[in-house]
């Protein structure tokens, strides 16, 4: 079942079920890059001792996979797409401590 998000249908699919793609409007993205925290790394080491989830890093991930995710749906609206196909995340070191989170996949236009 496709996802909508404000207006947008989003698959990681080929194809949006229920819809008939009548134009491929090219690959959209959005990326942020964020770097880790002195304070939110110390506390981090701690818990890597221990064991267990570390907190603060999904929260960093969630926060920087949503930025770049609405970066790329901007990029879709921008070219008047109403959906996007083929969702991928990825992600590279750009500098120790730093790394980019980059959201991409081909802007649609569906009936």
């Amino acid at each position: 079942m496709p996802s909508l998000v404000d207006g947008m249908h989003v698959v990681n699919t080929e194809t949006i079920p229920g819809f008939v793609i009548k134009d491929q409007l090219g690959v959209v993205s959005g990326s942020t890059v964020r770097a880790k925290n002195v304070v939110r790394d110390i506390s981090q080491m701690l818990k890597n001792i221990v064991g267990g989830e570390l907190h603060q890093y999904t929260n960093l991930l969630n926060e920087s996979r949503n930025e770049a995710f609405s970066r790329m749906l901007e990029d879709a609206k921008a070219r008047g797409a109403n959906g996007v196909v083929n969702l991928r995340f990825a992600t590279s070191a750009v500098s120790p401590g730093a790394a980019e989170l980059f959201c991409y996949g081909t802007a649609v236009l569906v009936e």
